[in-house]
């Protein structure tokens, strides 16, 4: 019996290293991308504040940080956590956009929505706010390359995407009951319809809007 003990006391240090170097080691990972992830939404809330107090270009430099708060979640999430990595990855796409990461957060959107598409089992109302970002993304890219002088070819379809992406969210936030949702987007479906019918000369005397 006394050996037996002696031996079980002997494994304990092999036990606490395996769970360190095992699950507990991707239970640290998973806090302190859970903390990062935390500051990020603070910082993004606080961009957010000043955008609406100050102007877009105040609040730029609180978006870069969300967006390094948000990329090192992501580098701290463990493999297995799909869900909360698909969360971060949208949020991390948003905070981009704001601080002259566009195409980024474009091939970022795409890629995510069309993974949430493949999933039957996927999260309805995150697929729709990827949507709806991706659809923002779009927007903003035509804008920016009819400035640029791209030819219709070019810029036409990528609005007539985002248009696409605006009518699915509308249709799936009203299917929902989600009046307020299905507003919004109803009114950025005919912004991106007039973009795409608006005389460049036009265009080119407004303002880039507010991402």
């Amino acid at each position: 019996m006394r050996k037996l003990l002696l031996f079980g006391w002997l494994l304990l240090p092999v036990a606490a290293g395996a769970y360190h170097f095992g699950p507990g080691q991707i239970a640290l990972l998973a806090d302190h991308a859970s903390a990062s992830a935390r500051e990020a939404g603070s910082l993004a809330s606080e961009a957010r504040a000043i955008a609406a107090r100050d102007g877009d270009e105040e609040a730029r430099g609180t978006w870069a940080a969300a967006v390094e708060a948000y990329e090192r979640a992501l580098q701290e999430l463990p493999t297995g956590h799909d869900a909360e990595g698909r969360a971060l990855r949208l949020e991390l796409a948003k905070a981009r956009m704001f601080v002259s990461q566009l195409p980024e957060a474009h091939r970022d959107l795409v890629t995510l929505v069309e993974e949430l598409q493949s999933e039957p089992a996927a999260n309805s109302k995150m697929l729709s706010e990827a949507r709806a970002a991706l659809a923002n993304a779009q927007y903003y890219r035509t804008w920016l390359m009819r400035l640029e002088g791209a030819p219709r070819d070019e810029w036409e379809p990528e609005i007539e995407a985002s248009r696409q992406n605006y009518r699915l969210v509308a249709e799936s936030a009203a299917t929902q009951g989600d009046a307020e949702v299905a507003r919004v987007t109803e009114q950025d479906l005919e912004a991106a319809v007039r973009l795409a019918r608006m005389e460049l000369s036009d265009l080119q005397g407004l303002p880039l809007p507010s991402q």
